[in-house]
């Protein structure tokens, strides 16, 4: 709370000044998604409760910057320069990935036989075309 002398102070001077934000995704450059190529493959264990082996790539951008993203699904076909689409999004409990892969685009095919959150997973709906 501010209180009377620092409004008289500031009003003669400056502005008081908002909080600033926290960008959490900086990599992106302000952007929903970039295009990456994979420079590598590989698998990692999460964070203490959980084990696992979860997939995940190292990727440079097309803005020449390097991060780690997670591979979603069950499987995937990615392999060294594979071209990739990043959005923001970070696993729980793999410490230090905070971008993911987006499923269904470029070299990275989306999941067959997906009933459930198919928009996750770059699944089309076949079961309204049979009819």
């Amino acid at each position: 709370m501010v209180t009377y002398s620092q409004l008289v102070y500031n009003q003669n001077k400056t502005r008081l000044k908002r909080k600033g934000y926290k960008n959490k995704r900086r990599v992106l450059d302000g952007c929903p998604q970039k295009k990456g190529t994979c420079i590598r493959v590989h698998k990692i264990t999460p964070k203490k409760p959980n084990s696992a082996l979860r997939p995940y790539c190292r990727v440079i951008l097309s803005n020449k910057k390097h991060i780690n993203c997670h591979i979603p699904g069950i499987g995937h076909r990615l392999t060294k320069y594979s071209h990739v689409l990043i959005r923001g999004g970070r696993v729980p409990d793999m410490p230090g990935i905070k971008y993911r892969v987006v499923r269904g685009k470029f070299d990275l095919p989306g999941l067959l036989n997906r009933k459930s959150s198919r928009s996750k997973y770059g699944t089309k709906d076949f079961s309204r075309l049979s009819r």
